[in-house]
This record gives structure tokens, sequence and C-alpha cells, in this order.
């Protein structure tokens, strides 16, 4: 055994809109942050000097497993060490995940991305509890990322909690696997059903006998809220419901609860859900328009591929005109001259296409797509210009940067230089080129005490995040910001993320 300090731990926030299909120990809950509290400014968030060197002491196994050690992406694949979070304290890593705001940067969004699904060392006080695991997992489904949830979800399955299922169960849900949550229940004998999700997955099973049985004694001992009673009477039997309205929607609405008005016939849009949510409606049960505008979403967010996008948005002809339709039809008309490699049609449709991707915020999507081949067409133009950008943009970007397409400018030779890593005596061409100028000028980064604090005790994952702090308050007002992120970025060794985003400030409409 080994003494291990740590400090009095700080409840954790979790996400509100999570169903209850399990009746989860009190021990085992992530308890709520109260509704007073008030999130603090991103970047002034305090960093414990001691590192994991706290007052209270604990007793922990030395070597022994914890599942915030779980991941899927071992440390050759992220190029992070193994000791990811250094002296860091469980509590203080987890809080800084959840803080976390990529503000629309692509670059910054996977970064992220990878960040929560890394394999790593877990905090000397991590313990068995999942603590940082469960940040990990609420971060990647705030994020929309539910594929990337699961995995982490099943990579972590031998420390099955009620907490685990629950977030396992919502996925499913919201994936149209409504039957493999409901076989999970059955598989795990140790977690025990809430009364509504009984009745649920007995309905599912076609048992809709024992299901309205189990209804009516919920009802009984008040085991089922007046909501979810209504909704799930009219889901066993519509016929005696059919004149009589759906319950107005709670809030906030679970997944399970969003799964039972679809049973009913009563969708609810997802368009104010939160992100996971959109994953419903790329289901072939949702229409078209439905399923482009989730795609849309998620894409904005990093959360799926932009081929997924590509599939969807080239699956028909459009059905009418305006918002998504007019998006739909520039892109399908680009599409169809590039395919066809006519130069006249390509340079009459991109500046259109782009325009239009541009207003849903999908540039990069579409950068990764189409800058490979347009970047071989000897546009003209705007049309050789938006090629440009939309090169620098792409995972190409330091190869792009000195295609046929570069302009000649101090804008272009400004972009051209981050795209190598070095702006040193170029002049920047606006205000925002002037605040990321200092991070690439050749001159020695200074970092601020907090940043160096993190070095010091090898708090890497930590100081990733305040690199990610500095720069969403650099877009919301104190430019002077983005120039230190950028600079922890490199002086961490993420030099094509520094780059990438760099390129994305001064490309994207990003602006807080």
């Amino acid at each position: 055994m080994v003494m291990a300090e740590s400090r009095k731990k700080q409840p954790l926030s979790a996400i509100d809109w999570l169903s209850q299909p399990v009746t989860a120990p009190p021990e085992t809950a992530v308890p709520a942050k109260p509704a007073s509290a008030q999130r603090p400014r991103i970047d002034e968030a305090p960093v414990t000097k001691d590192g994991g060197l706290p007052a209270d002491v604990s007793v922990s196994v030395l070597g022994g497993p914890s599942p915030d050690a779980v991941g899927l992406l071992t440390p050759a694949q992220t190029g992070f060490p193994h000791a990811l979070w250094g002296m860091g304290l469980t509590d203080e890593a987890a809080a800084a995940l959840t803080r976390a705001d990529p503000v629309g940067l692509p670059a910054l969004q996977s970064l992220l991305n990878t960040l929560l699904l890394a394999e790593a060392l877990p905090p000397a006080d991590a313990g068995d509890e999942g603590r940082l695991l469960m940040a990990r997992i609420d971060k990647l489904l705030a994020l929309g990322a539910l594929d990337q949830a699961q995995a982490l979800l099943d990579a972590a399955l031998p420390a099955r909690t009620a907490e685990l299922f629950r977030r396992s169960f919502d996925v499913a849900l919201l994936t149209g696997n409504e039957d493999r949550a409901c076989a999970a229940l059955v598989e795990a004998p140790d977690l025990s059903p809430t009364l509504p999700t009984r009745v649920f997955c007995m309905a599912r099973e076609g048992d809709w006998a024992a299901a309205a049985l189990t209804l009516r004694t919920a009802e009984a001992i008040g085991h089922v809220s007046e909501t979810e009673s209504a909704l799930l009477s009219r889901f066993l039997d519509p016929d005696l419901y059919e004149s009589d309205p759906a319950p107005a929607p709670p809030k906030p609405v679970t997944p399970l609860i969003w799964r039972l008005y679809e049973a009913i016939g009563e969708p609810l849009p997802t368009a104010t859900l939160p992100l996971a949510f959109a994953h419903a409606d790329l289901s072939e049960r949702a229409g078209w328009k439905a399923q482009v505008e989730a795609a849309e979403r998620l894409a904005r967010a990093g959360a799926i591929s932009p081929n997924l996008l590509l599939g969807l948005f080239t699956q028909r002809d459009p059905a009418a005109s305006g918002g998504v339709w007019d998006r739909v039809d520039a892109f399908q008309r680009f599409d169809a001259a590039l395919q066809a490699g006519d130069l006249t049609a390509v340079e009459q449709r991109l500046p259109l296409a782009y325009a239009r991707m541009a207003d849903a915020e999908l540039e990069v999507p579409f950068a990764t797509l189409f800058a490979g081949k347009l970047a071989q067409m000897a546009l003209t133009g705007d049309s050789a210009r938006i090629a440009y950008d939309l090169g620098l943009l792409s995972p190409d970007f330091a190869r792009l940067s000195s295609s046929r397409h570069a302009p000649g400018d101090l804008r272009g030779a400004f972009l051209a230089g981050l795209a190598q890593g070095s702006v040193k005596g170029l002049m920047p061409p606006d205000s925002m080129a002037r605040a990321i100028q200092p991070a690439f000028d050749g001159s020695e980064p200074v970092l601020s005490d907090d940043a160096k604090l993190l070095l010091n005790q090898s708090r890497i994952g930590e100081a990733l995040l305040l690199a990610m702090a500095r720069i969403e308050v650099g877009l919301h007002g104190e430019l002077a910001k983005l120039a230190e992120g950028l600079a922890l970025l490199r002086k961490l060794g993420l030099e094509d993320t520094a780059r990438r985003t760099a390129l994305e400030l001064m490309l994207l409409e990003r602006r807080g």
C-alpha cells in the first residue's frame, strides 16, 4: 500500500439531459453542480501550485487499475506523453476538460477529441471511481461524438457502473439501437432498471401485457413522472389516446423521453436540443432535410467525417429552394463541375458554393473534400483565391501553401508564412494577423505563470487545455491572448495544431 494525498474532492457537474435507466446507488452518482454555481472565466480557473501534493490523506493500492487510464489512442498515436496529467489532481483535470471550448475552430476540435480519447496514466489521486473518465465521456457526448463516446465506454466495460451504463444506454437510444440498450440490461443483473425503463424495454421485446402491468404498478407507487406516465400509456395503447394531445415535453428532454415521443408519432425536433440528439436524425427514419441539417450540425462540430456530409449532400436532387436546399444545390452544381473537370464551370460555381458553405461554418469540411483537386486546376481570379484559402484550411495546408494559386500580396505572404511556421520579417495585413504574429516571429515565447507551473509539474493535458482557453478568451475580445495560447501550443510540441489554428483564425469568421 502507498499513502497518496488528495484534497477534498469537488463535485463534478454532469450533463443534465441523461436518462435514468437504472437506479444508481448514491455513492456512484455524479453530483450535479449547484444551480447557484457560476462558471469561472475559463483562463482564470485556479491552478493548484502543489499539484498532486494535497492536505487530506487517502489510501490507494500501488499499481492498482484505474478506469481513468482507459483510452483508445496510444501515446505513439497521439504524440502525448504517457504521464499526460503529471502531478495534477483528478478533479482539476476533469474541471478543465469540462470547461474546454474549441470555439468553432476545427484544429482545436480535433486536438480536444484526441485528448479525450488518449490512453494515459491517471493522476496520482485517481482512485477507482473513474471521475476523469466520466468527465471525458461527458465531454464527448456534449460535443456530439457519440461513436467515440461509445467506443470509450466499451473500453471501460470491466469497470461497468450505473453511471457508465447510463451513458451507454443513451448513446444506444440516440443512434437507433434501442434493442441493444435493453438487451444490455438483461446481461447486467447487477444493474437495477428503473420502472419506466422496464416498461419501455418490455414493450420493445413484445411483452405488452407485462409492460402495462409494470406501468400501472409504477404509477401506484409514484415511481414514474406524470410526463413519463402519459407517454408510456400512449406508447402501449395508442388507440386509446388517439384524440388526446401529447403532453408538453419536459425540460430537459432525455434520450428516453425523446425516443418515446418518436414512438407515439410525435417526434420532437432536434435543432434546439443538445448536439448529441442530432445523431437521431441521421437515421433513415428521418427525412432527407432533417438528415442534412443534422449532418451539418455534427460536421460543424467535427463529430462526423466530411465524407458523410458529402454522401448526404449528393444523395438526391433538392426538393425545394431556400435555406439548406440552396446550399445543397450550390454544392451539387460545383461537385458536378469538378467531377467533369470543367474549368470554366468550376470557376463559375466555386464562389457561390464556398459562400453557401461558409454560411453554415462548413469551410473546413469543404476544404477537406475538395482542396486537393482544386489545387491542380489552373484557376484564375476570385476562384484562385478561394482555392488557395481552401488549401490552407485542408489537412495538406503546408504543401498547398506554395501552390500555383498563392497570391503575391501581403495577406498571401503572411498566410504562407503561418503555414510554414514563421512570419519573421513579414508585414501583418490586419489586426488578427498582428495579434497572431508574436507566436510565429521567432522570438522566445513569454509564458504566463500558470502555464510555467503546469509545464514544471508535467501537467501536459492541463497545459494543452490552458492554451485552448487562452485562444477562447482571445476570440472574445482580448486579442493579445491569442499569441499566448498559440505560443503555448508550440511549446508543447503541437506545431501542426498551432499553425492550423492560426490559419483558421485568419481565414474563418469565428469571433466571439
